[in-house]
């Protein structure tokens, strides 16, 4: 509850600094000149799709994961092996101080894992098929703590967050940028003419893409704060096994592309495509890891 409080007041905040951003620089003097740009209109058109779009995302989390995923909730142990893997998620979950999630399983061959949910008592942790068969028990314990560690930290909460103010940032400025070239480029003085549609939505990409850049970024660092949580929950040899056999793993972990950022590990980038990236490369993670055990 704190975080969605959070997620709503860093929203009013972000639309405040906008506000009063464009009253120092006289911004405002220009969007109201010849009928003006409606901007109490613009704000509840940012704040209903940029923090209602995320935080409706969010609220949908775990459906859209089931959906897409096929994954399966174990509401009765059919085998020893279920058994095991909600003891397990049980036992980190007690150490990590949150409720019981929900544990499921979805069909591939490739290892992977997600967690899901809309807050830290009520998130849902899923492995795949291909990750139970292919890996150790030892490591997949290692896994279940990393994915644990991000409902404890509330990661996805978090990413929602992020995500909802940049989208609200997004969508504001990019209607103000196409208002202001409408009026000053393409001397429209009443109403709002093509330019204003097309340079908004060119603006909106733009932004949109440093926009992303920035959740990713996020995203890498929650990962090797995950990585930490997995080593405590599981031990720090476990962890960096783990990490290892993914990165012996035929073909590389793909989850739905919306997905992307949830599941364990991501894909491979080089140079400007890194900054996209919803994970580290495997061998930095591995690595820090290893630093930590150095350090003590």
């Amino acid at each position: 509850m704190k975080r969605i409080f959070l997620f709503l007041a860093t929203n009013i905040a972000v639309l405040l600094v906008l506000s009063v951003s464009f009253r120092l620089l006289g911004i405002d003097g220009l969007l109201k000149a010849n009928g003006g740009l409606d901007m109490n209109a613009v704000m509840v058109l940012a704040v209903v799709i940029g923090m209602g779009g995320s935080f409706l995302s969010l609220a949908l989390s775990k459906w859209s994961a089931k959906t897409m995923t096929g994954a399966k909730v174990i509401v009765q142990p059919r085998s020893p092996a279920e058994v095991w893997l909600i003891d397990t998620v049980r036992h980190h979950a007690t150490r990590a101080g949150i409720g019981m999630p929900e544990v499921a399983v979805y069909d591939s061959p490739d290892m992977n894992a997600f967690a899901t949910g809309m807050s830290r008592n009520h998130a849902m942790v899923a492995v795949s098929t291909g990750l139970l068969g292919g890996m150790r028990r030892e490591e997949i314990e290692a896994v279940l703590g990393h994915e644990i560690t991000h409902v404890a930290n509330g990661d996805m909460v978090t990413l929602a967050l992020i995500q909802g103010v940049l989208n609200t940032f997004v969508i504001a400025v990019s209607r103000i940028i196409g208002y202001v070239v409408d009026r000053t480029v393409f001397q429209r003085n009443r109403d709002s003419g093509p330019g204003f549609f097309i340079v908004s939505i060119v603006a909106q990409l733009v932004l949109g893409v440093f926009a992303t850049m920035i959740v990713m970024g996020f995203s890498r660092r929650r990962e090797f704060h995950a990585d930490a949580g997995g080593a405590r929950l599981a031990g720090t040899s476990s962890m960096v096994a783990a990490l290892e056999r993914l990165k012996s793993g035929t073909g590389q972990a793909h989850l739905p592309r919306q997905m992307d950022a949830f599941g364990i590990s991501g894909g491979i980038g080089h140079g400007l495509s890194r900054l996209f990236l919803s994970h580290p490369p495997l061998d930095e993670r591995i690595a820090a890891l290893q630093a930590r055990q150095g350090g003590g």
